[in-house]
């Protein structure tokens, strides 16, 4: 049977990718991803073929890599982060269910940029959170808007993925005044830059001054709730353990 592997390839540094994911493009024939992701991992697939495109092709390619490998070909499809996180697990599967030709799809996990960012920031995560996309372009801002209010309001650690771009520049302005519907403005907030990549870069700030900041799509946020406290320069989230 044909194989496809779909898989995360972290943050973006090399020392990050798994070696379960490392082995999957060894044994692979083709190498499927976004522009960025191949440029990113040329070093390891130096005798690979590609299959290589922008932004908003994404159907395209897992089609491409799907017909790839139903012609007898092993191709793995690249994600940066979890393949399975806003990645194109869900969608090669989609796509291949539209053949009548079976193939393997074997999704390997990945450092998703929640995660990455977190050790960054120190430990914002230990406590129960949500992830949100502020990307409109597959999912309604009245949509995304409700979940901001609804997961601030229970009291989630928000991580903002896609926070800005260059026709979103105000979205993350929007989403903290939303956010401060229900938390107050001096929340301790983060966010980290080029996770594992030249550049990288991080900040601790208040809700208020995070509201206020520059920041892009290869930028990872994270909103703390009522309890999350600086300690030492660093983001802190307890779970509760001193009080048990």
């Amino acid at each position: 049977m044909s194989k496809i592997f779909v898989v995360g390839l972290g943050p973006g540094e090399l020392s990050q990718i798994t070696p379960k994911a490392l082995a999957a493009l060894q044994e692979s024939d083709v190498i499927a991803g976004y522009d960025l992701y191949i440029e990113l991992i040329k070093p390891l697939i130096t005798d690979k073929e590609t299959i290589s495109t922008g932004m908003k092709k994404e159907v395209e390619r897992c089609r491409a890599a799907v017909e790839t490998a139903l012609a007898g070909k092993t191709v793995a499809v690249v994600s940066s982060g979890d393949a399975g996180i806003y990645g194109m697990a869900g969608l090669i599967h989609e796509i291949a269910a539209e053949y009548e030709q079976t193939t393997e799809i074997v999704v390997i996990g990945g450092i998703t940029a929640a995660s990455s960012a977190a050790a960054i920031l120190g430990a914002p995560l230990t406590h129960d959170f949500a992830v949100i996309s502020l990307s409109d372009l597959l999912t309604p801002w009245e949509s995304i808007e409700k979940r901001l209010d609804l997961a601030s309001l229970a009291g989630f650690v928000i991580c903002l993925y896609n926070p800005s771009s260059k026709k979103r520049g105000d979205y993350l302005n929007k989403a903290c005044e939303i956010v401060m519907k229900n938390l107050d403005e001096n929340t301790a907030c983060g966010y980290v830059k080029n996770i594992g990549r030249d550049g990288e870069e991080y900040k601790v700030l208040t809700l208020k001054e995070l509201s206020e900041s520059d920041v892009d799509m290869f930028t990872t946020v994270i909103i703390g709730s009522k309890d999350t406290k600086v300690v030492r320069g660093k983001l802190v989230t307890p779970r509760g353990y001193r009080g048990v």
